[in-house]
């Protein structure tokens, strides 16, 4: 430290410090990270603001911890680069672990750091995001590390639907380390360079003499195609930031706001005679949903929530005249288009995202039913599945329902009826909606008349036709005021938007309570 000199001389030493500490782990360290393919903490912040705008804090911040002697050890902003910025205009608080510095291990100044900013951030009623490249808690700070994981896991939990919480793992993230980022709102993932698992291939092995690779175990394609921990998936760190930036596009900056407008220049009134041919005309042939989705919002462009995760659902986001939507559709072309354990969690989270941070929420349905089967009984169906009728009666966002084709049974109650508070639903002439299927059906309340027919095959094929034609139609259920229209497929964007403007200030106090208690 400086001592005796003038002002202008204190100021110079401090400017030369300040270098220093920002070259983090020196040349050799950042030349390893680049070797691994990866940016620096601070090459990360560069391209993720807005130039000039990020504002730095806990520069000087290092370890006090005796344990093997660390605060006499030269460990520049203790590992982790805090603070705030601009991105794309809009302020976002941000921490970014830099593995040049003792791998990016937590200690206790470093989640002082972490905790300041989430704090700032609640306050400032602004989004955070975590950028993980940790080896993990720092073993010579002992039990300090671990508290400074539990304070970081407290502040995520409080803050939770107050401001969008955001994580990007772009390096290792393992043990207990994992939790935040699962406690957060979602999770970006990179190609061959994220890790994040529970216990490592190492462990595995003491444990269980099972062979398995990091990669595989816990890479990038694992967590987002496998276990559904990733929500984005990335081919580099480049493609990686261009995600965050566009979730954040999409997304208001706390839970007192809207989700931002933005005038795409489609009109509302859009008529899409695409829409009338795109089901086909066999009850069981598989269409994309996705084409159907892109000609009805905003330019045909979607932003996908686990896009590689429970393909039989899609979950994304959406603009419908300028306006953020949430989307809920079903996959015909994975698994027909059934609900399963995996899907419900996916949509369920979806949508209490959604609701969290005001995103009107768009349902398409063409679901068959719950998938069956012992491995889905036996891994909780049940439990799984009443997470989206739990989600969707818990969320007060505007809600719009649209019956594209099959509705049946509890499926199509999961899928938002009005019953679970839907405030319009609409019906294409295509839907079917009843208990049952018609093949089902007539099994169950026609096996007598079946089997005592001359010709079973025929008989149940003329039961089939006249079960369809009476109940798997949109006209019955509308005549019982459970559907609100049967509407033309090509003015389906048209009509949505027409609901959405009508519902933008919608307002629903629910029950007054500590809080519910969710399925699991």
């Amino acid at each position: 430290m400086p001592n005796g000199e003038t002002a202008l001389e204190k100021l110079e030493w401090m400017k030369k410090e300040e270098a220093r500490l920002k070259e983090m782990g020196g040349a050799k360290r950042i030349e390893d990270q680049h070797g691994r393919g990866k940016y620096t903490a601070r090459e990360r912040v560069e391209k993720l603001y807005d130039p000039g705008t990020f504002f730095e804090i806990g520069l000087w911040c290092k370890s006090e911890s005796l344990g093997y002697d660390l605060y006499k050890r030269d460990i520049p902003a203790d590992g982790v680069v805090a603070g705030y910025g601009n991105i794309n205009g809009r302020p976002v608080y941000a921490f970014f672990q830099d593995f040049t510095v003792m791998g990016g291990t937590l200690g206790r100044r470093h989640a002082d750091k972490m905790c300041r900013v989430m704090d700032e951030a609640a306050k400032a009623g602004c989004p955070v995001l975590y950028v993980a490249d940790s080896g993990g808690a720092r073993i010579q700070e002992g039990i300090d590390s671990l508290s400074g994981y539990g304070d970081i896991f407290y502040r995520n939990t409080v803050y939770s639907g107050i401001v969008p919480q955001l994580c990007a793992i772009v390096g290792p993230c393992a043990g207990g380390a994992v939790y935040s980022p699962a406690l957060m709102d979602c999770i970006f993932t990179v190609d061959k360079s994220t890790q994040a698992f529970i216990t490592g291939p190492r462990v595995i092995k003491a444990v269980l003499a099972e062979e398995v690779g990091a990669e595989e175990l816990g890479g990038a394609r694992a967590n987002c195609e496998k276990s559904g921990n990733g929500t984005f998936f990335a081919k580099d760190e480049d493609e990686c930031i261009e995600q965050i930036k566009t979730l954040l596009s999409y997304l208001p900056s706390n839970n007192k706001e809207k989700p931002p407008h933005v005038e795409t220049g489609d009109p509302s009134d859009r008529v899409e005679p695409g829409l009338r041919e795109i089901v086909p005309a066999r009850s069981a042939a598989p269409y994309d949903m996705k084409r159907l989705l892109r000609l009805v919002v905003d330019n045909g462009v979607i932003f996908e929530w686990q896009e590689k995760f429970a393909k039989n659902i899609v979950t994304c986001f959406a603009r419908m005249d300028g306006d953020v939507v949430g989307i809920i559709a079903q996959q015909p072309m994975h698994l027909a288009g059934s609900l399963d354990i995996n899907c419900s969690d996916k949509a369920s989270r979806f949508i209490r995202f959604c609701d969290a941070f005001n995103v009107p929420i768009l349902n398409f349905v063409d679901v068959p039913g719950y998938l069956p089967g012992t491995q889905q009984e036996w891994g909780g169906i049940i439990r799984h599945g009443a997470k989206m009728l739990y989600a969707y009666s818990e969320a007060t966002v505007p809600k719009i329902t649209t019956v594209v084709r099959k509705a049946y049974g509890g499926s199509y109650l999961g899928m938002c009826s009005r019953d679970l508070g839907a405030d319009v639903v609409f019906a294409w002439p295509t839907a079917e909606m009843a208990v049952m299927g018609p093949e089902g059906a007539v099994g169950v309340i026609e096996a007598k008349a079946i089997k005592e027919a001359e010709d079973p095959a025929q008989k149940r094929q003329e039961l089939i036709k006249e079960y369809r034609e009476r109940f798997a139609n949109p006209y019955l259920p509308a005549s019982k005021l459970h559907i609100d229209a049967i509407i033309d497929p090509a003015e389906t964007r048209f009509q949505i938007c027409r609901v959405l403007k009508l519902f933008k200030n919608k307002d629903v106090k629910l029950p007054a309570k500590k809080h519910g208690v969710m399925p699991t």
